[in-house]
């Protein structure tokens, strides 16, 4: 199923291989004109919801390379690695902790009755590496960032000086970051160049109160993941044993879909205590404690995480949405999502009048913000099927009744029907 959904997404321009025309670039993808409305409609959806219907939380938008002190302080420089093994029969790297793929790889041999050894795991540091500086050999060296969360702790003081927001708050954040991944895969589920979608929320330094957020974000999230469409069936939460947790983690748990290779996660909810301020505090010098106005208490607040990849997800929606029926292929997108939600056809493309009619509607309904498709290609069933590969909701046709009597044929993604409506009601119509 990956690999017709990979098919799709690129022969419908939802997302290509990076820099295909030269032999592309391991885990590097472009997003393509739907793929980046797509990609756009998600993160639109997640800031309204975290930022806009939120009182306690702001937003950032931070720079993507920082002081390396910043990732020094982070633990990234010290713990940001993956342990590898590699097989010395063909030189493949696997991460240790991937039983799964490491057995699958040992198959493979046995398969060709080929011997296989493995060498002794070693770490591997994820950040890269970059330069700054205009004269080559007496440049800085420094990393682009591995995760977005620094940029919003070591702005944690600004923040508070120029909003006046008071804890509990949130500071939330979209961006790009960047792993030095050794083995990218499953198409953009691991990528070098990936973005997130990641909100810090600042609570009082006691382990009830985190408890609490801690399942009140967990809830929360996963809520607005079965709002977004996701097939709740496929969705579960995994919790992080003591071994296996990031170095700034008290507690862990990942919202984890069933993706067509297995379980796997895309958003992780994270009880990261006050380890990243104390860190920042300890390594810039300044002064990172919260002060309560009312009582003067002072203290470095814990830090409850929600921290979702913004490329896994678009993947799992992707993967849940795609369905193959009897007579199409129908990606089934939460018509906010969809890329387009409306097309417009003539019946016909060689009669002006149909074809003057239709550009009426479809330039009226881009008047009112709706983001429409044109098709006059081939016959009416092929636009259709087009229409239903990339997911949108409404498909629109003006035939010869609609100069007759001003209506025209909607038809419904999800259940094929057909109805008439009037040309004036459209809009009220495709709002409803």
């Amino acid at each position: 199923m990956l690999d017709e959904i990979i098919a799709l997404a690129k022969r419908r321009g939802f997302i290509y291989p990076g820099s295909e025309i030269y032999g592309g670039l391991g885990g590097m993808w472009d997003y393509g004109p739907l793929g980046s409305q797509l990609k756009k409609n998600l993160k639109d959806w997640w800031w309204e919801d975290m930022v806009i219907k939120h009182d306690d939380i702001v937003g950032i938008d931070a720079a993507i390379m920082m002081n390396p002190k910043a990732w020094e302080a982070s633990g990234h420089v010290e713990a940001f690695t993956d342990p590898l093994v590699e097989c010395k029969t063909c030189h493949r790297r696997f991460r240790e902790d991937k039983k799964g793929e490491i057995q699958a790889h040992e198959q493979e041999h046995k398969k060709k009755n080929e011997s296989i050894e493995w060498t002794a795991s070693q770490k591997f540091n994820l950040l890269v590496k970059s330069y700054l500086g205009v004269i080559e050999g007496k440049q800085s060296e420094i990393f682009l960032r591995g995760e977005i969360t620094n940029g919003v702790h070591v702005n944690f003081k600004n923040v508070i000086n120029s909003t006046r927001i008071k804890i509990p708050f949130g500071i939330a954040q979209i961006g790009k970051a960047f792993r030095n991944e050794i083995t990218p895969g499953n198409f953009t589920f691991r990528s070098r160049e990936f973005e997130q979608m990641e909100v810090q929320f600042y609570i009082p330094p006691q382990e009830e109160e985190a408890m609490r957020w801690f399942e009140y974000w967990k809830k929360d999230r996963m809520d607005w993941y079965i709002k977004l469409g996701l097939n709740p069936e496929k969705l579960r939460f995994r919790d992080h044993s003591d071994a296996e947790r990031a170095h700034y983690a008290r507690m862990a748990t990942d919202i984890e879909y069933e993706a067509p290779w297995g379980w796997d996660e895309f958003m992780g909810i994270h009880h990261r205590g006050n380890w990243d301020l104390s860190r920042h505090m300890q390594y810039s010098g300044q002064d990172l404690r919260y002060k309560n106005l009312e009582t003067g208490e002072e203290y470095i607040p814990f830090d409850i995480e929600t921290s979702a990849g913004v490329d896994r997800s678009l993947l799992f929606l992707l993967c849940d949405a795609y369905k193959k029926e009897e007579r199409r292929i129908v990606l089934k997108l939460h018509p906010r999502l969809a890329p387009y939600k409306v097309a417009v056809f003539p019946l016909v493309a060689n009669k002006a009048e149909l074809v003057g009619k239709a550009q009426e509607i479809y330039h009226s309904l881009q008047k009112n913000a709706w983001p429409v498709a044109w098709d006059d290609r081939g016959n009416i069933g092929k636009r259709y099927f087009a229409q239903d590969e990339i997911g949108t909701p409404f498909c629109i046709t003006v035939d010869y009744q609609s100069l007759e009597d001003q209506t025209v044929t909607v038809r419904d993604r999800d259940t094929m029907k057909q109805e008439r409506v009037a040309i004036p009601q459209l809009i009220e119509y495709l709002n409803q």
